[in-house]
């Protein structure tokens, strides 16, 4: 970007209350104030996205106004990191070469005001990279798991993926009803203490009065009932499943049953009863209330050659045909909570937009 001066705070030309951005402009015609940040841009690159910024613009300024760089200014009740990052949209476009979860300052931030503005294919840029991280299908929210765990298994979303109350915030915030249940879910897998601290935000570009570095962001009282709400149904489904799809197990279509070695598949489920129970018990380390992991990871034991019998590792001796009826049970339970979701954490219906500080 062709700007002079780059980040100098109070330019000759600025009142001594102002700092001058890094967008600024030889050429620009029109400055932009937001707080105590100001931008020198051109108002013909503003009109050609927004009809909002086109009829601001026309409205008659008056006769006296005082000059900015020898441009006219206009006082925008927007933050000036959000301003930033929507000119820097504006001018250059809204790229994420490798997706990590720093995106989301960016992206907020152009989702924001693109709303406001009516900037229309910005905001479809936002959304559809928020899809990504928050993804509305369960192949698509798997794939998202998968690369939220390194080489070695070590599952790290935080690198890629923003902190699920910085999504609920501003899920609320712009009536993006669609990422709720996702972002909850998310949140959810958290141990209490953790949803009790909150998170902290990002922190702007432009350091102004009511905008702290790093502010604290804590869910709402209503907020956080629903996220434990949900994070019991959670593990009650998990609870609920191993009674349905464990009790008469091995089925009467066990290729071993009437065998000796139908103890084989009577101990493969016993030792899976027991594997999954301590994940929801929070004994596993990591994702202790995630039924879709919990029931993926259950399905993976068949295959699993790991285990010890106290002399070598050794895989699980189910035969053929109770494994086939697991994994089809697993199956069908992975797609239940996925569509038991909303209902788990009460957006069955419309929810009321909520203060989240």
């Amino acid at each position: 970007m062709d700007c002079d001066n780059p980040c100098s705070p109070y330019g000759d030309a600025l009142p001594k209350a102002l700092i001058r951005s890094d967008i600024w402009f030889s050429d620009g015609n029109i400055v932009l104030i937001a707080d105590s940040a100001a931008f020198k841009v051109h108002h013909g690159q503003l009109e050609r996205h927004s009809e909002v910024f086109r009829d601001l613009f026309s409205v008659p300024q008056p006769v006296d106004q005082s000059l900015i760089d020898g441009c006219p200014s206009v006082e925008l009740h927007d933050r000036p990191t959000d301003l930033y990052h929507l000119l820097i949209a504006l001018y250059d476009g809204i790229y994420f070469q490798k997706h990590t979860a720093a995106d989301f300052i960016a992206i907020s931030a152009v989702l924001r005001l693109s709303t406001k503005y009516f900037i229309e294919h910005l905001r479809e840029r936002c959304i559809a990279r928020l899809a990504i991280d928050w993804p509305t299908s369960l192949p698509e929210w798997d794939r998202r798991e998968h690369d939220g765990t390194d080489s070695e298994g070590r599952y790290n979303p935080r690198e890629i993926f923003p902190h699920p109350i910085l999504m609920l915030k501003l899920a609320y915030e712009l009536n993006l009803d669609t990422f709720l249940p996702i972002a909850f879910y998310d949140l959810s897998r958290y141990g209490p203490s953790k949803i009790l601290t909150g998170t902290r935000g990002p922190p702007p570009i432009f350091f102004t009065e009511g905008e702290p570095e790093g502010q604290l962001i804590r869910l709402s009282d209503d907020h956080l009932c629903a996220t434990f709400l949900g994070r019991e149904a959670a593990q009650l489904y998990i609870h609920t499943f191993l009674e349905s799809a464990l009790r008469d197990r091995p089925s009467t279509n066990c290729a071993n049953v009437g065998k000796l070695s139908a103890v084989h598949c009577i101990e493969s489920f016993y030792f899976i009863h027991l594997n999954v129970l301590r994940s929801v018990g929070g004994i596993a380390c990591g994702r202790d209330a995630d039924p879709l992991h919990t029931l993926l990871q259950a399905a993976e034991m068949l295959e699993r050659t790991d285990f010890s019998d106290g002399v070598k590792t050794c895989g699980l001796r189910m035969c053929s045909v109770c494994k086939t009826e697991f994994i089809d049970a697993v199956k069908k339970a992975r797609l239940e909570v996925w569509e038991l979701i909303p209902e788990w954490f009460g957006l069955g219906e419309p929810r009321s937009v909520e203060d989240m500080n």
